[in-house]
């Protein structure tokens, strides 16, 4: 807060398609989707309709007890368009309770079935799920995390296939921590609930791509030693690694999805935990078993919620935006290639239309900025002087522009990005 007080804040009044208006009349392109949420842009017709038509019935009723359309409706498409086997839905409100609810019905569902000591989780370094407790806990990110370490339970923790940061080929990367993660999972699998991982891409982590085949090998590792597999999509899902989701790279059927971000096209806070019959079934009995799920959230399955999420995936499949994803992906690829090769460039990290750019003093070697000059921080700042927002990660500067960003906006945008980390870097 000091630093955002000793700036001149942008105040935000008002959006139209991929750009944003701030008090002054300023106008700028949102260079990373208002944090990872939008889909087709700002103040779109269809899904302001939506939610004013809602509106005109209810906004809000509990979905504790009772049912309502847009909720059920919602489920019904989620469940279509969701990786095979994920048959049922449970709301909440946002990505991380989404992942919490995803660990508390993975510990129950093993009790309920009458294995109780299968009560613990592994996760990946350098991961990220969110900032409640246990999404933390299954996180890995030092600076975010490590001093809450007093508060978060125990996880097994397996690392992360960086080619990045890996001396070797992609393939001897992958093999390495697969290798790794089977140990694991050869000595501890008789007490672990679940694996938890963000599919193909480390978002909060520096956009951190896994290597063809991983994602796949580890479900494989999974199913082996019976051990659920918890997929956090929060991030990647709804079309932003260029699938609807980003397991079906691999045809991944995950036991447990969490979905956010980009379910209501960035409008409203509703998330989703999917999962499946047979987890479903082992909470099934009745009322004196004690099977019950004990969770909710006040504002489950909020109608307002629902109803623009199912109107943001009538445009999905009218503008048949997962194939547009793909070409704008293939577009904004060659349009970072002169971005790699700028002399602070170390990495150009990819997928879809999850773009990461590290920042580094000396990419002969790899070394860093010294973290105390915030490179990152100084890039996006100077990138919103030249009309763009988007938010660093340390020295990564993301670039994750709305789904449905026209071709013109996307070459302005990476311009900005350009000229940005020339004019900071080089000096």
């Amino acid at each position: 807060m000091k630093g955002y007080l000793e700036s001149d804040p942008v105040v935000i009044t008002r959006g139209e398609g991929v750009r944003l208006f701030d008090a002054g009349g300023n106008s700028y392109l949102d260079g990373n989707s208002s944090l990872w949420l939008n889909i087709h842009g700002h103040n779109h017709p269809a899904l302001n309709a939506a939610i004013t038509g809602q509106l005109g019935r209810i906004a809000h009723s509990t979905l504790l007890g009772l049912g309502n359309v847009p909720a059920i409706e919602l489920a019904a498409r989620l469940t279509q368009i969701a990786p095979g086997g994920l048959s049922k839905v449970f709301y909440s409100d946002s990505g991380a309770t989404a992942v919490e609810i995803g660990l508390k019905i993975a510990y129950a569902y093993w009790r309920r079935v009458g294995r109780p000591e299968k009560s613990g989780f592994l996760s990946f370094r350098n991961g990220y799920h969110g900032d409640t407790i246990g999404a933390m806990s299954v996180g890995g990110i030092d600076l975010f995390h490590d001093e809450f370490g007093p508060m978060l339970f125990p996880v097994e923790r397996a690392r992360y296939p960086n080619v990045y940061r890996f001396e070797g080929t992609e393939q001897e990367c992958s093999q390495a921590c697969l290798a790794e993660l089977e140990d694991i999972l050869e000595r501890k699998a008789a007490g672990l609930a679940c694996v938890v991982v963000e599919p193909t891409v480390q978002g909060a982590g520096g956009m951190v791509a896994m290597p063809e085949g991983f994602l796949g090998s580890l479900a494989r590792l999974c199913r082996e030693h019976d051990v659920l597999l918890l997929a956090d999509e929060v991030a990647t899902g709804f079309g932003r690694t260029g699938r609807m989701f980003a397991c079906e790279h691999e045809a991944v059927c995950p036991d447990i999805m969490a979905v956010g971000k980009g379910l209501t096209g960035g409008y409203l806070p509703v998330a989703a935990t999917l999962t499946t019959d047979r987890i479903y079934d082992a909470f099934w009995g009745e009322h004196a078993e004690l099977k019950t799920f004990f969770h909710g959230h006040s504002f489950t399955g909020n109608q307002l919620g629902c109803a623009v999420a199912l109107a943001s995936l009538d445009l999905f499949e009218s503008n048949r935006l997962v194939e547009r994803t793909q070409l704008s992906s293939s577009r904004v690829a060659d349009l970072l290639k002169p971005v790699a090769g700028l002399a602070h460039v170390g990495d150009v990290r990819r997928r879809g239309l999850m773009v990461g750019i590290e920042l580094v003093e000396d990419p002969e070697t790899g070394r860093s900025f010294p973290w105390q000059q915030a490179m990152g921080a100084q890039v996006c700042r100077r990138a919103l002087d030249l009309g763009m927002i988007t938010r660093p990660l340390g020295d990564v500067v993301v670039f994750m522009p709305p789904l449905a960003t026209p071709d013109e906006d996307l070459d302005a945008m990476v311009h900005i990005l350009h000229r940005a980390i020339c004019e900071v870097t080089e000096q």
